[in-house]
């Protein structure tokens, strides 16, 4: 029954104090505004403001609808220039989910640097290990999933950023210190400490274990990466990590670190996004940026 246009011509009658100003802004003959205006009335059953007075006085009703029309119309105004940023590329949003806990270590550099570049893009950061995040990329809730475990899922594409090799890290007396590297069968009586994570999503397990159809004495999860480390060091089991994630403990010989197998395994961390977004200005960018920060901030990774 009000359409915007009842709203707007209100409000170009209290701004211009007169039909005839107002029919003038508002691009119409002063006969086209009354006929509006009337039609208006008749809907609503009620006048909506006192004609024959300068400037225009409204009635109660006519009152209600200019409180509805300083709500409605600021808000429409700006959804209008949201979506032409979009359009433009300038705005948008990008909300994320990360299937590695120690991705925040380049991640979060990544994220600040984007942030200072597109202050207009909402950006939203959340861990992806509570939920299904493919799926909920698919769906719409999400823009960006980090993840190393890609799965065939209709309207996604996945953009490499870097490789990495995961290693076994182990306490300095443990006794495959010795050992050049360490084989599946070698971790059959061992304490595995990870994420607190399904086995599937687990390099580990995925690249390692399962094809040899081998599993540990016993798992034991820790949320933190400082956390698994200290477990370890103490020689209470051995851990998986990607090697860029050990450096600062291998440095410091906190612990040792060995290949798993002799070639050694390498793995890809992905961007997962939506096929619609790969062009949009900011999500390059975005792109573009992590891999950036990744290669400044971490050691041992690969260009894939």
């Amino acid at each position: 029954m009000i359409e915007i246009k009842h709203l707007n011509t209100l409000v170009a009658l209290r701004r211009c104090g007169s039909l005839v100003e107002a029919a003038e802004r508002l691009f119409l003959t002063q006969s086209a505004l009354s006929h509006q205006i009337k039609d208006l009335e008749d809907k609503l059953n009620t006048r909506l403001f006192i004609r024959k007075t300068r400037p225009i006085r409204f009635t109660v009703a006519g009152q209600r609808l200019l409180t509805l029309a300083d709500d409605i119309l600021p808000n429409l105004a700006s959804a209008e220039r949201d979506i032409s940023r979009l359009n433009a590329g300038e705005a948008g949003r990008l909300h994320m989910a990360i299937e590695c806990h120690s991705c925040f270590q380049w991640l979060m550099p990544a994220i600040d640097k984007f942030r200072d570049s597109w202050p207009e893009v909402e950006l939203d950061l959340s861990s992806g290990f509570s939920f299904a995040p493919l799926p909920a990329l698919a769906r719409g809730d999400l823009d960006l999933v980090v993840t190393s475990d890609p799965k065939e899922i209709t309207g996604l594409r996945y953009i490499p950023l870097f490789s990495y090799q995961p290693m076994l890290a182990i306490s300095r007396h443990h006794t495959l210190a010795s050992k050049a590297f360490v084989e599946p069968e070698d971790i059959a009586s061992e304490i595995l400490i990870t994420y607190p994570v399904e086995t599937d999503r687990l390099d580990i397990f995925s690249l390692f274990l399962d094809p040899a159809g081998v599993e540990p004495t016993g798992i034991r999860q820790a949320d933190m990466t400082i956390m698994m480390l200290q477990l370890v060091a103490s020689g209470r089991g051995v851990a998986a990590l990607p090697n860029w994630a050990l450096t600062e403990y291998l440095e410091r010989d906190y612990v040792l670190a060995k290949p798993l197998g002799k070639e050694g395994l390498w793995n890809t961390l992905y961007a997962a996004i939506r096929e619609e977004q790969a062009d949009l200005p900011f999500m390059s960018d975005f792109l573009k940026t992590a891999v950036t920060s990744s290669f400044d901030n971490l050691k041992g990774i690969k260009r894939v």
